[in-house]
């Protein structure tokens, strides 16, 4: 058994997107007095599709948001020769050659993103290969179902988000998301309304549904501080990115207040990061992205150490490639789920381009153990919306 090709499709959405709106997600850049939309660099309107092809005619599939033409630049050049002509069940031997031949400029971002993206579509691959699902391939289930909290809940009117709320709990979830929309700039009348929207949701919810509530890396250590007690009331499950990723002392200095759980890892990579992270004690939430953090090779490696820790594992964003990943570890008690709606963030995109991705059904989804592998496919008839790079 030996790969034959590996190809690469950068596709970016021409249709059209929800205009941007302020105050919508605290964000990195909202501490800069800049013009310009400070959310703008994280919506991901172009995602990279990565295809591993194999002598017996089947073929994996993975998948990259972050950067994707720069990183298909880098599967291409780097990756690619790596992986033609071996064999794709030497899935181990392959991701240390990726990771150690491009370890001085690839071990985190761009290039920890391009190895996970091939890594997903190996593991794909073999599932394909063996007739396994791939959650089969990691231990089998642990769950017969998996929860799901639905995860938007932007930062709008407070009308508009209670009905949103209500929205989740009517259709069973039995968690949600929302997003902080003020900051460190916005001062003491920010705290404030960031306080009145989880006090809106909890509102509506009650006390039997957890809340959860996401600051994307938008504020600071002092901030965080002072906004922290103000959240005490409403018995969040956790307080997500706080401060920056690379802000650890910060993360733990927060965790060690013993308010509110802290969550984080979205923006972390590798087995090795997230031990920095368990053994400085900052997160009571380890949340890797599989298509970044070096893909199921490493996720399923981090999830095991999280679990010595007695550290959930609940992965940020969903999508099959995490969603095999929790099925299959004891430590992963639910996943985030993004509802389908129109094109505002870009994570909406995931549903256009693929087809397999689970619906929930009362706050849960089911994976379909008839289906080999991930279970997705390339819905090539919709790439039409798409500009496509090769």
């Amino acid at each position: 058994m030996k790969i034959t090709d590996v190809r690469t499709r950068v596709v970016e959405w021409r249709g059209e997107t929800v205009p941007p709106r302020p105050h919508f997600c605290t964000n990195p850049m909202d501490l800069l007095d800049t013009p310009i939309d400070a959310m703008g660099p994280f919506r991901f309107y172009s995602w990279l599709i990565v295809e591993v092809m194999s002598d017996g005619g089947e073929v994996g599939i993975g998948n990259a948001t972050l950067a994707p033409r720069v990183t298909k630049q880098l599967i291409d050049l780097y990756l690619k020769p790596i992986l033609i002509g071996q064999n794709p069940f030497d899935s181990e031997y392959l991701w240390q050659t990726m990771y150690r031949r491009t370890i001085a400029f690839g071990r985190k971002g761009v290039g920890m993103v391009g190895i996970s993206a091939v890594d997903i579509a190996l593991w794909d691959l073999l599932g394909k290969l063996t007739r396994q699902p791939v959650f089969r391939l990691l231990g089998g289930k642990t769950k017969q179902k998996i929860p799901v909290y639905a995860s938007r809940l932007y930062s709008q009117p407070l009308e508009e988000l209670a009905k949103e709320a209500q929205k989740y709990k009517d259709e069973g979830y039995r968690a949600m998301k929302l997003r902080f929309g003020w900051g460190p700039v916005d001062g003491a009348a920010g705290m404030q309304r960031n306080v009145d929207l989880v006090r809106t949701v909890r509102q509506v919810v009650g006390d039997e549904i957890d809340v959860m509530a996401d600051a994307y890396m938008g504020w600071t250590l002092d901030y965080a501080r002072r906004m922290i007690p103000r959240l005490a009331p409403y018995h969040l499950r956790w307080v997500e990115e706080p401060v920056i990723p690379d802000d650890i002392a910060g993360y733990a200095a927060l965790k060690a207040m013993n308010i509110v759980p802290i969550a984080g890892g979205e923006h972390e990579f590798t087995i090795y990061g997230f031990r920095d992270l368990l053994e400085a004690k900052a997160v009571d939430y380890i949340q890797f992205d599989t298509n970044r953090v070096g893909g199921i090779t490493q996720a399923r490696k981090i999830a095991a150490m999280a679990e010595a820790f007695e550290v959930p594992v609940i992965p940020h964003a969903g999508q099959m490639h995490n969603f095999h990943i929790v099925m299959a570890s004891l430590n992963s008690p639910m996943a985030e789920f993004f509802p389908l709606v129109e094109v505002e963030v870009g994570n909406e995109l995931f549903w256009y381009i693929f087809e397999g991705e689970p619906v929930p059904q009362n706050g849960y989804i089911e994976l379909d153990e008839s289906k080999p592998g991930l279970g997705l496919a390339i819905n090539e008839a919709a790439l039409k919306q798409f500009d496509i790079i090769e």
